[in-house]
């Protein structure tokens, strides 16, 4: 039912995890893609294999989110690439321990920086392109940014920073035919968990929070991202769909 064809998907943080998941996604459903990364060049390199192998096509460029001078080249390289950009996905950021008190200010400016900055940069980017034809912008934030979440404050805030920049975008880009909304998951088997995950005990204490009884995989993040990114969701301006397995219940 849902096709994309056509469409051009330019997903930050392609390369891994949630971001490679989202880009298989939408290849598969007939959309070209554009993924960046910013050290797993490798991995990057990998999905254009994936992609180009399920008959699209998939331009890969190494960016630096907090760059505003990154941003604008990926931007031009995809409008001389494709002609177009129909689908952004915000999905690159980072994920650090940061406990108050002894958080540094450049660990804080970091986080925000790419977390926050980085979607701010490629919204801004962006819209010049769309308001010409319409899209869709899909930004990726967290339950952390829903509840707070503790030695995390600094990734936090920048997840509720990009839920209330979604609604304020969304209702300002509406009227061009912009649709803007988000996605915060809960706990997702990615490299940035694993760390935490590998650990028996607080995995199982994790779980037991989730009455599905388990972690996400990256693929059941993609799913939500690919209904936001097609025709299904028009009428969805400025929405957070909390994918969590119930962890965290927002209304």
């Amino acid at each position: 039912m849902i096709n994309l064809s056509g469409k051009v998907a330019l997903i930050t943080g392609g390369s891994r995890g949630i971001g490679a998941a989202a880009a298989t996604l939408l290849a598969q459903a007939g959309a070209d893609v554009v993924i960046t990364y910013r050290t797993s060049r490798a991995e990057a390199l990998k999905m254009r294999d994936r992609i180009t192998r399920l008959g699209r096509q998939c331009l890969v460029l190494n960016v630096q989110a907090s760059s505003e001078r990154d941003v604008k080249r990926a931007l031009q390289m995809t409008i001389r690439h494709f002609g177009k950009i129909d689908i952004l996905v915000n999905n690159a950021g980072i994920w650090k321990y940061g406990a108050i008190g002894s958080m540094t200010e450049r660990q804080w400016d970091e986080t925000l920086d790419i977390n926050l900055k980085g979607v701010f940069l490629f919204c801004n980017a962006v819209v010049r392109y769309m308001k010409r034809r319409g899209g869709k912008i899909i930004n990726i934030a967290s339950t952390a940014g829903q509840r707070g979440e503790a030695f995390h404050s600094h990734y936090a805030a920048s997840k509720a920073g990009v839920i209330a920049f979604t609604k304020s975008i969304a209702s300002e880009l509406a009227p061009y035919g912009i649709i803007v909304n988000c996605v915060a998951p809960g706990w997702v088997e990615t490299d940035m968990s694993k760390r935490v995950l590998s650990s028996r005990r607080t995995r199982k204490e994790i779980e037991k929070s989730i009455p599905r009884g388990r972690v996400a995989s990256p693929k059941e993040i993609a799913g939500p991202i690919l209904f936001l990114a097609s025709d299904l969701s028009d009428h969805l301006v400025g929405t957070t769909l909390s994918v969590n397995g119930g962890g965290v219940m927002v209304s």
